[in-house]
Parts: C-alpha cells; structure tokens; sequence
C-alpha cells in the first residue's frame, strides 16, 4: 500500500531572470550582430534613444561659419526675390556646368568609381556583362540559369543536361543551345568561370593565350592527360614524360602557376567581412599595455527624459503600462550593453596580464592558458570568458586577433616548463620559412629541432600544426621549390 504524504526539502537553485538572460545574449553577440540589434530595439522602444554629441559639437563651428559669411551671404542674394526667379537668374551656373560638362581626368574618375563602389559578387558581375551584350531575351534567360547554377568559387554545379531538362518546358531551345551559351560564358570575365570541372578551367584559360610553341603545346597535355601528376607535385614522372630538361620544367611551371584555379576567388575576398576591433591595445609611457574600448563602435544610450516624464502625466492605464515597461525595458537593455562592455574589458586585461610577453615579442613568446584560468581570476564562470571571447577582436602590435587565439593548450618542456601550442606553431613556421628550399626540413627534422630548444613535442603532433598551419609537406615543398 502507498501510503502519501507531504514533504518539505530546502534547495537552492539559480533563476534565469529575463535581465540575466539578456545579458548572457548580448555578450556572446559579435560587434555586427550587436549593432543590429542595438538599431532594432532604438526602433521598437521609444524609451531608448541614441547620445549624439553633434549639434554641441559643430554648434560654435556652424556660428563662425555663419558670422564669417554673414556679408557675402547678404551680398549674394536680393533684399526681395520675385515669386517667379529662378536660381539661375541668382547665381551664375557658368562656373558649376563648366566642371559638370568637363570630361574627368583618370584620377577623378578613378577617384569617382572609388568612391561609389559597391561590393559586386560574381553572378552579379556575369549577369552584367551578359545585361551588355547583344543576347535575345531567350539567350539571357539561359545565361541567367547557368549563372545561377554557379558556386562561390565559379564552378558549374549541374549539368548542362540537367539545365536544358528545366528550361526546355518554357523555352523552344536544343541542348546545343544551352552549350554553346556556356561556352561565351566561361570566356568572359574572370576568364575560365563556368567550368565543369579544375582541368577544363585551366585549359580555357592557357587555351585563351592562342600560343603555338611547343611549351604551350605540353602544358595542354599535361593538363588534357595527366593532371593527376600535377596535383600530386610528381616532378620527376612530369619531366621523364615531356622529356623536359630543368629549365624547360621551371618554364613549364611558371606558365601553369600563372592561372587561375579557382575563378571567383577574387569576388569571396571581395564580400568578405571587414573585421573592427573591439579592443585597442597600446603601450603607456611607464611601459605597461592598456586596454581601451573602441569609442568607434561603442554606442552611448539613454532614457528619452520625453517619455519618460509621460508616465506620470498619462492618466490611461493603458498607456501608462506601456511606458512602464518599455522605460525598464530600455534600462535593461543600457545596463546589458554595459555588462558586455565590461567583461570584455576586464577579461582583455586578464589576458594582457598573462600575456604581456605576446605584445612585446610575438606569437613564440605566447604562454599556455585556459579559459579556467581567467575565470577564476575573475570569478565567473568559463562560458562567461568564452562568451566574451568569441568573435571579439582585439587590435595588437603585431596585429587584429580573436580574443580566443589567446587560449592553447600547453606542451611540457625538458627544463620542466611549459610551452603553447601557440607558440609551437610560430617556431614551426619560423623553421620552415628559414630552411633550404633545395633541402625542406621533414616532419622528424622539425621534432628534433624542436627537441633541441626544449620542446618535447611528438612527431605526428608537429604534423598536425604543420597541416594546420596550411604548410605542405617536405616533398610538396622541394616538389615547388
């Protein structure tokens, strides 16, 4: 039988409030990603407004501006203007239409097209260049297909069967049709976009060179039949054969170097995000590192007063609670952006103080740290310094990093130390940048070398932060030596 019953247990527990949950929201938030947000809530909430020190700043700049004027200004212009004056009638435009109608020099107008650039993907671009041709309204739409069928990096993603399968129930074309509109294509610019595949890329472009020597004749061999050694860096089959001396190799070489295998790459470098640093860092004059906020991006909030005193003035209900809860809303909201300003802040100056050897030498002098190790200096928890770690950069002497590039694990030394992956990978770099091109230093070569600074690292561990540092192995190197 159950028998039931009531019990009383004593617990504690953390409660989520909405405020806490906003600012654990906001502080993992990127700089980007905040300002949108700031813009969202200063459109919904009338409470919260935005500090523009503008009018008090230009204020006695626009009034010795207007006294210094004041005469020419008066001067210029009639006591009495007739309802029907025009401004040409007022001002002499001769001067202005002059300037207008003058054909730009090449710094103006490059000047001109700086200024007015906009950032253009590579569809868009394809689209207007096939918009400036002479195509038919049937041609363009086939085009615009084909170009939509493009990926980032410029290749044709479906098969031209497949793209006349979907145009061929609202357009009279041949598959013939679709083909031979592709082909314009992958002759426009960049030269080689469209291809179906690395080796038809690359023969549209050194086909374009329209050369008859007996190099360029090779290298289309070489591609049409065995791009496959080209790839792996097998040199020596590649010139056993092409029966290729050395410097013919080198020429070789040179002329496939010299295109392009990924044609959009330009128009990803293009649309990649420019990165503002949230943190300057920068050295006093006693010789410590400072961290300051950047003033830049920081945005200054307040309660609108306006508003504000409407809420005892409103005698509806209604309208009263409104202003109730978004006046504390907007308080939530400012006190947020200045918890995520200060953790920032205060976890920047954790890591200055850990890592003052980075500002001062670089990468190799990096130290081991964890997010535990910050945390407990600051007494938060280790997701609150991943939070405000993640997609905030910090602007260095040596340049802009993650705040979370700060964080390796660490490697132990013969001497009983510690030493960063971090740094590890500097010295990898270090060695490979100074060695023989003739003679790469192998993945044992590099562990010895790093055996004899001190660093007890393993072989396969120096080959991991080779990989991860992009760095090809010792035959790949000597191969492109």
């Amino acid at each position: 039988m159950i028998k039931q019953g009531l019990q009383v247990k004593l617990g504690q527990s953390l409660s989520m409030t909405p405020q806490l949950q906003q600012a654990i929201r906001m502080l993992q938030l990127s700089t980007l990603d905040l300002q949108q947000e700031i813009q969202q809530t200063l459109e919904s909430n009338p409470l919260l407004e935005e500090i523009t020190n503008y009018e008090e700043e230009n204020y006695d700049i626009a009034v010795d501006d207007l006294s210094s004027n004041e005469s020419s200004v008066e001067e210029a212009l009639p006591d009495d203007l007739a309802a029907d004056t025009s401004w040409d009638d007022v001002y002499d435009m001769s001067a202005s239409d002059s300037n207008i109608s003058k054909a730009p020099s090449s710094d103006d107008s490059n000047l001109i097209e700086t200024l007015n650039a906009e950032v253009t993907g590579l569809k868009e671009h394809l689209l207007w260049q096939i918009n400036a041709s002479n195509f038919s309204i049937q041609d363009k739409i086939i085009a615009a297909t084909l170009i939509d069928s493009l990926d980032n990096k410029g290749f044709l993603t479906e098969s031209v069967e497949d793209i006349y399968a979907s145009l061929s129930h609202q357009l009279l074309i041949d598959e013939d049709e679709v083909t031979a509109i592709l082909h314009y294509i992958q002759h426009l610019d960049p030269l080689g976009v469209a291809a179906r595949d690395l080796q038809e890329c690359l023969l549209i472009q050194l086909n374009h060179l329209h050369s008859d020597d007996d190099l360029h004749h090779k290298a289309c061999l070489l591609l049409e039949k065995n791009l496959d050694l080209l790839e792996k860096r097998d040199y020596k089959k590649i010139k056993k054969a092409y029966n290729l001396t050395d410097k013919e190799y080198e020429q070789l070489i040179y002329l496939l170097r010299s295109l392009n295998p990924n044609p959009g790459h330009i128009f990803e470098e293009k649309a990649g995000d420019y990165i503002t640093p949230d943190v300057f860092i920068r050295k006093a004059h006693d010789g410590q590192w400072i961290a300051t906020l950047n003033q830049d991006i920081e945005s200054k909030l307040r309660v609108n007063e306006y508003y504000k005193n409407m809420i005892q003035q409103t005698a509806n209900t209604q309208d009263k609670k409104y202003l109730q809860d978004n006046l504390q809303q907007a308080k939530g909201f400012i006190k947020a952006l200045q918890n995520r300003e200060s953790t920032i802040l205060n976890v920047t100056n954790e890591i200055i103080k850990r890592q003052s050897a980075f500002f001062k030498y670089g990468d190799q002098a990096m130290k081991p740290m964890v997010l535990k190790d910050i945390a407990e200096d600051l007494g938060v928890h280790e997701s609150t310094v991943s939070r405000a770690s993640t997609q905030k950069y910090m602007h260095t002497p040596h340049g802009i990093y993650e705040i979370k590039y700060f964080f390796s694990s660490h490697v132990a030394t013969s001497t009983g130390g510690e030493c960063s992956s971090t740094a590890i990978r500097a010295m990898i770099q270090q060695l490979v940048k100074a060695e023989d091109p003739g003679k790469p230093l192998s993945d044992s070569k590099l562990t010895n070398l790093l055996d004899k600074q001190g660093i007890n690292v393993a072989r396969r561990t120096v080959a991991k932060y080779r990989e991860a540092l992009s760095i090809p192995s010792s035959r790949e190197r000597k191969c492109l030596a």
